[in-house]
């Protein structure tokens, strides 16, 4: 196998978030930074989760199209610890969901899945984002179709399976809805992070 089809360091790229605000050479992420970011990103998700559009079990959010922008903006690293930061505020009972409460009630209901399932969707984009896939409108709108894959999933086996709703009914509330939604919150971040990139880099 040659040594070109294994990644290494020097196939990664820096998330948009480090090129906007860079660190001292040699110096890892910096503390100050990834705490104003994962307050920023908390914020955003917490704003997105109030647009919303009320159905059965799970309303229809903005909320993963932020997902998906934080991990490739922040990187797998940060952008998960960034939804993790997310689930812990809600469930110390900070209003950050897409109720009009916090609290442990959302991460054991029917949202439970989605919710959890943001940690994946951020780690993957963030993933894919670090080898280059945000420099390209298709590569990140695959990369975030992957991320709502990982994310619908998560809230379907929920639905399905956690709650006992079973795959018919699941499917019927949990993922048709969404589809569409999907396609298009896809095609918005696909559009405007590799836009944003191309700016900093020209900047640069």
């Amino acid at each position: 196998m040659s040594d070109r089809s294994l990644p290494s360091a020097t196939n990664l790229h820096s998330p948009l978030a480090a090129l906007m605000w860079p660190t001292r050479p040699g110096e890892s992420v910096g503390a100050l930074r990834a705490v104003v970011l994962v307050a920023l990103g908390t914020a955003l998700m917490a704003l997105s989760a109030k647009v919303n559009l009320p159905l059965p079990y799970v309303p229809m959010t903005l909320q993963t199209l932020v997902v998906l922008m934080i991990g490739a903006a922040y990187g797998w690293r940060l952008g998960s610890a960034t939804m993790v930061a997310y689930l812990v505020e809600g469930a110390m009972g900070l209003p950050v969901f897409a109720g009009p409460v916090g609290g442990i009630a959302p991460l054991v209901g029917p949202t439970a899945g989605y919710l959890f399932g943001f940690v994946g969707g951020a780690f993957v984009s963030g993933w894919l984002a670090e080898r280059g896939w945000d420099r390209s409108v298709v590569l990140l709108f695959t990369a975030m179709a992957v991320g709502h894959v990982v994310i619908l999933a998560a809230g379907f086996g929920w639905l399905a399976f956690g709650l006992g709703l079973g795959m018919s009914k699941a499917w019927q509330i949990g993922l048709m809805p969404f589809i569409a939604a999907s396609l298009v919150k896809n095609a918005l971040g696909a559009t405007l992070m590799p836009a944003a990139r191309r700016i900093i880099d020209r900047r640069r």
